[in-house]
């Protein structure tokens, strides 16, 4: 079994056809009609490295504009909600939940960003936590830029995501430093959200 792959889990850097372009190549939005309903969730993350006076400031809530974790947590939740208005092939979902997490790194001068969202849906809500992670780290960005216009937003990515066809993706534990979830955790988070699942479809039949 390729590493990475386990009872549905897809090995990262692996991909099925690109689904969002017709036969002839023309852009086009996915028909999800046909699918089922599933609990879905999604986790995307990013860090913001900055100097580390500007962290200290953020730390103490003595930001510019104020309290830098607090607006930023509310960007992300407002972004993870309007992902479908600015990428252009998203379906709009109803989301029931995100979490925002903020976990800074004061060795490196850095915050990292974790945004984990979940839908009841047909369609996944990958792109709604990578917006999410964006617009919080943007939003972090904003709020300190009158004393620090040299941040780095950098490494976004899709750390895990469950429901649906295609299973659970997962960034592996084995791999680089940072990676995320291991194969364990990724396989008990996709058996509770399918114990979820199980009520409802029994009482469709």
């Amino acid at each position: 079994m390729v590493s990475g792959e386990h009872g549905g889990i897809r090995a990262p850097g692996t991909a099925p056809g690109l689904t969002h372009l017709d036969e002839a190549g023309k852009a086009r939005m996915v028909d999800i009609s046909g699918k089922s309903e599933t609990h879905r969730e999604a986790e995307a993350e990013c860090r913001i490295t900055m100097n580390p006076d500007t962290l200290a400031l953020i730390q103490r809530g003595e930001g510019p504009k104020g309290e830098v974790f607090g607006v930023a947590r509310v960007a992300a939740i407002m972004a993870a909600k309007n992902t479908s208005s600015i990428i252009p092939m998203c379906h709009t979902i109803a989301l029931t939940g995100v979490d925002v997490d903020f976990a800074a790194d004061e060795t490196a001068g850095a915050v990292d960003v974790r945004v984990v969202v979940r839908t009841l849906g047909r369609t996944g809500a990958e792109m709604e936590a990578l917006s999410g992670a964006a617009v919080a780290a943007l939003t972090v960005y904003d709020m300190c830029k009158a004393v620090d216009r040299s941040m780095t937003i950098g490494g976004l990515r899709l750390v895990f995501k469950s429901g649906g066809k295609s299973g659970v993706f997962c960034r592996d534990n084995d791999g680089r430093s940072g990676d995320g979830l291991s194969r364990e955790d990724a396989l008990s988070r996709e058996d509770a959200l399918s114990r979820e699942d199980r009520p409802r479809h029994e009482e469709e039949r």
